[in-house]
């Protein structure tokens, strides 16, 4: 039943699939950076992370903030894209949230590896977190307080990164009920292992940057040599 399902519509999930990873192609990080940093790319910066860290870090907090929406606004509009198509053909609803979190899946890919800027991105944090608002905001929820949290106590941000990626997929499963589901989601965190494998050694060797206020953040410190 479901494999004629899926061979019944196989075109539908192809073009999802393509449309997500055209999607999250679009990393927000390296366009920002070149539009509003005197035409600099991101990855040529700090940590050479197409993330919004490296934004963050290396270019100041009004591109940070730019960075973080377009991001994130990509992820869901890829997954409500796919939602309003599964419903059109009728997806068994015990399926939708599988195939929704492979869909978030092939987005995800596309900001570690953008067809559009030489297969070179981002890590994918902020991606995974975007993927689980329309799929189940509870786990998007659980995920971003327990990130606020790790890096309230350790103002380390792979630090707060990496544990609650770890949380994912057990979230994931306890909302969702879905060992398949769960299951994406753990090949997700594992590739987010690899592309952090940089600040794991940096983190053993304790040499990772920590977050720090040094002064107050004003609205006219925003806007400061950025636009």
């Amino acid at each position: 039943m479901f494999l004629m399902f899926l061979s019944n519509h196989l075109i539908y999930f192809l073009l999802l699939f393509a449309i997500a990873y055209l999607l999250g192609s679009a990393n927000f990080s390296i366009i920002i950076s070149f539009w509003i940093y005197e035409k600099k790319d991101i990855r040529n910066l700090g940590s050479k992370n197409a993330g919004f860290t490296n934004v963050l870090r290396s270019i100041g907090i009004l591109p940070a903030i730019l960075t973080f929406i377009g991001d994130f606004l990509k992820s869901i509009l890829a997954i409500y894209i796919s939602k309003l198509t599964l419903n059109f053909i009728k997806c068994p609803n015990e399926k939708i949230c599988f195939f929704l979190y492979v869909i978030g899946f092939f987005c995800f890919l596309g900001h570690i590896y953008p067809l559009y800027f030489n297969f070179k991105g981002g890590k994918g944090i902020l991606t995974s977190w975007a993927i689980n608002l329309l799929i189940n905001w509870k786990v998007f929820l659980v995920l971003f307080l327990i990130y606020l949290v790790l890096l309230a106590i350790f103002r380390i941000m792979s630090v707060a990164s990496l544990v609650t990626a770890i949380c994912f997929p057990i979230m994931v499963f306890i909302f969702t009920k879905s060992l398949a589901s769960s299951s994406v989601a753990l090949i997700m965190v594992i590739i987010i292992f690899f592309k952090h494998k940089s600040n794991i050694k940096r983190l053993i060797k304790k040499k990772e940057k920590r977050i720090s206020i040094k002064k107050k953040i004003t609205v006219a410190m925003l806007f400061e040599k950025n636009l």
